[in-house]
């Protein structure tokens, strides 16, 4: 059988970001017959639609990760009460030129760390307005929201929080499931 193919995305550009942390965890808690690659955002350019139908080659690279993957996973920040700018962009550019979009029918979850308390609700609630649009089947529950991130991982990057690491497992086990009921 083959292995579900999950691509994680990662949604903050900075160097030691806890939503890259939370990704890296995820690896290491799939579920068996599952494998997750993870993406980042650099060298994607500003979204110009009059580039829409030349895109540049990390455009193209990106689309063909979203292409090949079973399902997608997202971790992103959250800023101003909404998702980054270079997540924003990034989705924008794979689901152009209009009608084209490679995000179609794609599975998804979403997950996010914050050193807020609030690990992400609102940037969360809005990313799922935006999957909504590119009809993305995501799912609901569990929600992973991993306030005061400083405290849940160790100064290298790892999750250290017991019960997030089981939230982050339940979240990917119900996102396999929907994957394989998707295919």
């Amino acid at each position: 059988m083959n292995k579900i193919k999950i691509l994680g995305v990662v949604g903050s550009l900075r160097k030691d970001s806890y939503n890259h942390f939370a990704l890296r965890a995820a690896q290491e808690l799939l579920p068996e017959g599952a494998v997750l690659d993870l993406v980042e955002l650099h060298g994607i350019p500003v979204f110009n639609q009059d580039d829409e139908m030349t895109p540049s080659a990390s455009v193209l690279a990106f689309k063909k990760q979203i292409l090949v993957a079973d399902a997608i996973l997202f971790a992103t920040p959250e800023y101003n009460y909404s998702v980054p700018g270079g997540l924003k962009n990034a989705i924008d550019w794979a689901s152009r030129p209009y009608g084209d979009s490679v995000w179609l029918g794609k599975p998804a979850a979403i997950m996010g760390a914050s050193v807020g308390s609030l690990g992400t609700a609102r940037a969360q609630y809005h990313l799922r307005q935006i999957l909504v649009s590119l009809n993305m089947p995501v799912v609901n529950q569990p929600e992973v929201m991993i306030g005061n991130a400083a405290k849940a991982f160790s100064l290298d990057g790892k999750l250290t929080d017991d019960k997030t690491k089981q939230v982050i497992q339940q979240l990917l086990i119900a996102l396999v499931t929907l994957a394989k009921s998707n295919q």
